[in-house]
């Protein structure tokens, strides 16, 4: 497995399967640690309308010389562009901030956002059919979501005819998420790990680092190869070249299953995921 090994979605579009992210990067910071992770050879980029980058990720694509087509390009629709209008705009917005004719995968960021708490399942909808128009016309390649929980995933199939492929989640040893991963799972629905490594106190846990020790690799490391291991998409983020490069070389080494069940034994030890049906924003 490399970085250019990829998951089948379900439509039968190939994502590789460790993403570049850019959340909380600067335009500026995402140019630079784009054009380093293509060169690290990532294929495959992460960002948002949210994170108010994207033009930054699109100069970091056309600056590494790399064909559009070579790399796979994540965005997604911000928590203030829910609706049919709103959702066409949005998508437009995002392919002009990219530079680019069409997006791989095109994601609802949060499914039930503070300004539609009210009717968030008839926001989804007409957000989705705008999106779903859009794969028609060739601008997106493929639909997923991101914190969705299988509630919402349900909801949104009432309506839906393009199936989600993807399901964007908070998933570390810390946050494993189970219930949204085994729906996922049961449903052909790709779990996309984003913060991975958790927060700062992942790094604390003396468990990851008398592993991390053990196979010679470092905490990150081996988290990441734990994401990979059980079938995740990891989105490991950074702005610093080398440390892009040091979460790249994750394909050398195996962890043990016992080492495994240790690692998922840590649920709790570094934060949980957040309560999409409660966020303030």
């Amino acid at each position: 497995m490399s970085l250019t090994d990829t998951y089948k979605l379900k439509n039968g579009v190939e994502i590789p399967v460790v993403g570049f992210g850019t959340w909380q990067s600067s335009e500026e910071d995402a140019e630079q640690s784009v054009i380093w992770a293509l060169e690290a050879g990532y294929r495959h980029i992460d960002t948002a309308s949210a994170y108010k980058n994207e033009a930054g990720v699109g100069r970091g694509l056309k600056k590494s010389g790399l064909k559009r087509e070579d790399v796979f390009v994540t965005t997604k629709l911000g928590n203030n562009d829910h609706g049919y209008e709103e959702a066409k705009q949005a998508i437009q917005n995002s392919l002009d901030k990219l530079d680019t004719d069409y997006i791989d995968l095109y994601i609802i960021h949060w499914p039930n956002p503070k300004k539609f708490r009210d009717n968030w399942k008839e926001a989804n909808a007409q957000s989705w059919r705008a999106m779903e128009e859009a794969v028609e016309a060739g601008k997106i390649r493929a639909l997923g979501v991101s914190n969705f929980h299988p509630h919402h995933i349900d909801a949104l199939m009432e309506t839906a005819k393009i199936e989600p492929t993807l399901n964007q989640i908070l998933l570390n040893p810390s946050a494993m998420q189970e219930e949204v991963v085994k729906y996922n799972q049961a449903h052909n629905i790709v779990s996309e790990a984003y913060s991975p490594l958790g927060t700062g106190k992942i790094f604390e846990v003396d468990e990851l680092k008398e592993l991390a020790e053990k196979y010679d690799k470092s905490i990150a490391q081996l988290v990441l190869k734990w994401s990979l291991q059980h079938g995740f998409l990891p989105l490991p983020k950074s702005v610093h070249e080398e440390r892009i490069h040091e979460n790249a070389n994750i394909f050398d080494f195996e962890i043990e299953d016992a080492d495994m069940k240790t690692i998922d034994g840590l649920k709790g030890t570094a934060g949980e995921a957040p309560d999409p049906d409660n966020v303030s924003f």
